[in-house]
């Protein structure tokens, strides 16, 4: 049985809501207010592996702004969602290992929805240039 390459609008949809989504909930909580107020946030951040502040911060910001930026322009998807994957790792096992299901849900959804992206690509719509030229699998 051949396998069609198309998948149905829907799909895609799907997947532009899901960047589109998650992207602007990672940015609005997380990524905008360590670039706002940076020198704040430096006495705050938590240094897991004991390479400094302003290098973990700096880690953050790339993670939580760049590489969603990357995602809502539909540029290097796949590639962008890792340090996405990284630092929620990070954050949910190393610095609040004893939070609870209910008290980390949102820092867990958000790893399923960029694992998800990871893992399916982009899906053809973007939000500047209308459907995407990649090719399906790609991304």
């Amino acid at each position: 049985m051949k396998q069609s390459l198309s998948q149905p609008p829907r799909i895609d949809a799907g997947l532009f809501f899901l960047r589109l989504t998650g992207c602007l909930l990672l940015l609005h909580v997380h990524g905008l207010p360590k670039v706002f107020h940076f020198s704040e946030e430096l006495t705050s951040i938590e240094d897991p592996f004991g390479l400094g502040a302003y290098f973990s911060l700096l880690a953050a910001i790339v993670a939580e702004v760049v590489c969603p930026l990357f995602i809502l322009l539909g540029v290097f998807i796949r590639l962008a969602c890792l340090p996405i994957i990284g630092v929620l790792l990070v954050a949910m096992l190393f610095v609040h290992p004893n939070w609870s299901i209910a008290e980390g849900q949102f820092g867990w959804l958000l790893l399923i929805i960029f694992t998800t992206l990871a893992l399916t690509g982009p899906g053809r719509w973007r939000v500047f240039g209308g459907v995407s030229e990649v090719v399906h699998g790609a991304g």
